[in-house]
């Protein structure tokens, strides 16, 4: 050997791994470090997109962990409504690795965080929109709120694979103890907001490296043999508090995202990261799987990044009889981008 590139695969080449195939026959995008079997219980949490990974898995005969059901007696169709079978608990969307590492430190750690009332209605900082009319009194939130953190406690204890989706970095904090907020005071219902208490926040990479591997080693305390599989979601930004345009604040946001995920998962086994950001938005696509709008993914781009998915696991671990059905329903089959339930949407309302 004259040099270490002679002994290199095709994939290790642009030529060959990508021009020479063309978009739709790329291979090889992922080396999966552990099997993920169908009878595992996998739980599914963070942006918006990671309701797509979810709904796939369940469809394909895979058994999506819902560790938080609804009522039996609530309707479907008012279950998604108040927000089950969304997530594999009913925190709604968590965007930012901060906002997990306060979900978990609440679950296992307990602690007390400022809640909200206006107009005789009480919501929870956390999940402002989760009741859409908000909660009839301070106790009933809290009791709603006890719920999901012990749902989010047997998930974590019970699942054999954490699939975690990092949606952003822009974030809003109370300057004053830190806490931070599922969505900007004054964007919902629930709480005005205050500009010398409620401060903007764009992430930087320690932080977010720091804030990811504390939330994954406190899992990791509660369940040692759990396996994490990270994310980052494909879909822009709707808004953009930083003073940049949106294009580039979406680029700055990903591209830390995706460093971090990474950083983080290069340091153990247990911890991997799958392309889905890669497979909807590198120029090779494209951008052949965005809506008109530039933003949603469409179900071909979804059946992409999942086909991906399932074919390097057979490549690595061999084929798998899907499980049988579990006796928990699966999240609800998507009819279209408008099914998704995306908090970060609501900004919408703000554009002139």
């Amino acid at each position: 050997m004259t040099n270490p590139y002679e002994d290199l695969e095709a994939q290790a080449f642009w030529r060959t791994a990508v021009a020479q195939k063309g978009a739709l026959a790329l291979e090889r995008l992922w080396q999966p470090k552990f099997q993920v079997k169908p009878e595992h219980k996998i739980v599914t949490a963070g942006s918006c997109f990671a309701q797509h990974i979810g709904r796939a898995l369940a469809e394909r005969g895979y058994h999506w962990f819902d560790a938080e059901p609804a009522p039996p007696w609530l309707r479907a169709a008012d279950a998604r409504t108040f927000n089950y079978r969304i997530f594999s608990f009913r925190t709604g969307n968590i965007y930012t690795p901060r906002m997990l590492l306060q979900w978990l430190r609440l679950s296992f750690e307990g602690g007390e965080t400022e809640l909200w009332e206006a107009g005789g209605r009480w919501y929870d900082p956390l999940r402002p929109v989760i009741e859409p009319s908000g909660f009839a009194s301070r106790d009933e939130l809290l009791e709603a709120r006890a719920a999901t953190l012990a749902s989010l406690r047997r998930a974590v204890s019970e699942a054999s694979v954490f699939v975690f989706t990092l949606g952003l970095t822009e974030c809003w904090r109370n300057s004053e103890t830190g806490f931070e907020y599922a969505l900007c005071p004054g964007t919902v219902a629930g709480a005005a907001f205050d500009a010398g208490l409620h401060s903007f926040h764009n992430t930087g990479f320690d932080e977010l490296r720091e804030d990811l591997e504390a939330a994954l080693a406190l899992m990791r305390v509660q369940n040692s043999d759990l396996r994490v599989l990270l994310t980052v979601s494909p879909v822009p930004l709707v808004a953009s508090a930083s003073g940049e345009h949106v294009l580039t604040a979406t680029s700055h946001s990903k591209a830390l995202l995706r460093a971090v995920a990474g950083e983080v998962s290069g340091r153990s086994g247990q911890i991997d990261y799958f392309p889905s950001y890669e497979i909807i938005t590198h120029p090779v696509f494209r951008g052949m799987f965005f809506a008109p709008n530039m933003r949603s993914v469409v179900p071909q781009g979804v059946a992409t990044v999942m086909r991906h998915f399932f074919t390097e696991q057979v490549r690595v671990f061999g084929e798998v009889v899907p499980a049988a059905a579990p006796k928990q329903k699966a999240p609800r089959k998507a009819k279209g981008n408008a099914d998704l339930v995306c908090e970060e949407e609501m900004l919408n309302a703000f554009a002139k």
